[in-house]
């Protein structure tokens, strides 16, 4: 077993197919089959179950692509840091959902110490990889959300990968439309008002991400769906088809991707908790702190 195969295991299980992960790998599709043969046939186990319609991941893969994507975190830490650059650079990384408030007070914390020499990283992804950063130090702080579809689920990640949450604030759920929109100028909707539009959503990715969805709602059953993992793709999409995304109505005119959209109070309750994760016990940087300060200046829940 090697970092090569581990990286083949993750990213087929990603892709649609084994032509696309042999693509994405820049291999060809008969030395990918065998390497991941190879690599099955050391270990004494199945991770992917092969058929007509594809490819998928065995119980035992599920196990094994955990194991294999922490060992590929825990890599690319040291490979960033010891072979990357100079030693000297300052670090400091954080991860989030889709928030411009988490994205400003990072660039809030370089401002204020505007070292002379760093490498800062912001990963703005899905929820589920949020909370591998933080759990396998690739981030110090993860901004992330749940609503009354996710909670628990949320709690029990929470919990197993022994990260602690502080929640910040409390988002009523609201659609998003383009300024344009026939409902543009309402105060209040239903989705099912909206039932003739398509929802666009952000794509969780496979492998029983659907209940993690950073966005309210994430158990309705929306007629027409489009799911997106780019949020500039997303705005468009609505634009273009006089779609509508669900969200927590923070828009702001410092917000340049989201002008021209519209928030309007969905009549539908399921309101989001936002906060920032932590890995229980941990210290944080100096840059940690500073960004955690900064996170709080939004803080509206007080316990």
């Amino acid at each position: 077993m090697n970092l090569n195969q581990l990286r083949y295991v993750v990213t087929v299980a990603s892709a649609p197919s084994m032509r696309e992960a042999a693509t994405r790998l820049y291999i060809s599709q008969p030395a990918l089959s065998a390497s991941m043969r190879e690599l099955e046939e050391e270990l004494n186990i199945r991770i992917f179950e092969r058929s007509n319609k594809g490819i998928n991941l065995t119980d035992e893969g599920r196990e094994f692509l955990i194991y294999a994507k922490k060992a590929l975190g825990q890599f690319e830490i040291l490979e960033e840091r010891y072979q990357r650059g100079s030693k000297e650079q300052e670090r400091f990384s954080v991860s989030t959902q889709h928030y411009n408030f988490a994205i400003r007070s990072f660039a809030n914390v370089i401002r204020a110490f505007s070292p002379e020499k760093f490498v800062f990283s912001i990963h703005e992804t899905k929820t589920m990889e949020v909370l591998e950063h933080v759990r396998d130090l690739r981030s110090e702080v993860g901004v992330v959300s749940y609503s009354g579809s996710n909670v628990a689920l949320v709690k029990k990640l929470l919990k197993d990968y022994s990260l602690e949450f502080h929640a910040l604030m409390k988002k009523e759920t609201y659609a998003y439309v383009w300024k344009d929109h026939p409902y543009a100028k309402r105060t209040e909707i239903s989705l099912d008002e909206l039932k003739d539009y398509p929802c666009v959503s952000f794509d969780q990715g496979d492998n029983d991400r659907f209940y993690l969805s950073e966005e309210a709602m994430g158990d309705y059953q929306f007629e027409k769906l489009i799911r997106s993992d780019d949020r500039a793709t997303t705005m468009e999409l609505i634009a273009q088809l006089g779609g509508y995304a669900v969200g927590s109505g923070m828009l702001s005119e410092e917000d340049a991707i989201l002008d021209g959209m519209v928030s309007i109070k969905l009549v539908e309750e399921d309101p989001l908790v936002i906060g920032y994760i932590t890995r229980k016990g941990g210290s944080l940087s100096k840059y940690g702190q500073a960004y955690v300060e900064e996170l709080l200046k939004f803080k509206e829940i007080h316990e």
